[in-house]
């Protein structure tokens, strides 16, 4: 099993974003490394998807703040969603494009989002799998 957590990153600007971490567990203990940060458009593009994964993982909305010290910790399914739905927003410029993306990995089954986790983050060279994503989502 998947272990992810989520965790409020500030800005000096006075707004926040978030950065997914996943732990593994490996031979000498277990290991967390960051999947993605995002913030700006790609992040508000995806706040409702993250606020719904906070609800499903036992948070509230409000609980998702720039204070916030504490790491939410997060359902696998809702983690692979969430990190899945950033890796593919944060490059992005256009918001229609980011909103197109969002909608399509919101109606994609749980095992379709465990697919191109697997993709976008263990291939050889990730960042072929999170375009060929984003090409399939937005220009399809």
């Amino acid at each position: 099993m998947r272990e992810f957590t989520m965790h409020v990153v500030p800005s000096p600007d006075g707004h926040y974003g978030v950065e997914v971490r996943q732990r593994i567990n490996g031979r000498q203990g277990p290991e967390e490394y960051i999947v993605v940060r995002a913030w700006g458009p790609p992040f508000q593009a995806a706040a409702s998807q993250v606020l719904e994964a906070l609800r499903r993982s036992g948070y509230r909305a409000g609980d998702l703040h720039r204070g916030r010290k504490a790491p939410f910790a997060l359902k696998e399914e809702w983690g692979v969603r969430v990190a899945l739905l950033l890796m593919a927003l944060k490059p992005l410029r256009k918001t229609s494009r980011m909103e197109r993306i969002a909608a399509a990995i919101s109606e994609m089954s749980d095992e379709e989002c465990y697919y191109w986790f697997s993709r976008c983050v263990k291939a050889e060279k990730p960042s072929r799998g999170q375009r060929a994503l984003r090409i399939l989502l937005a220009d399809g």
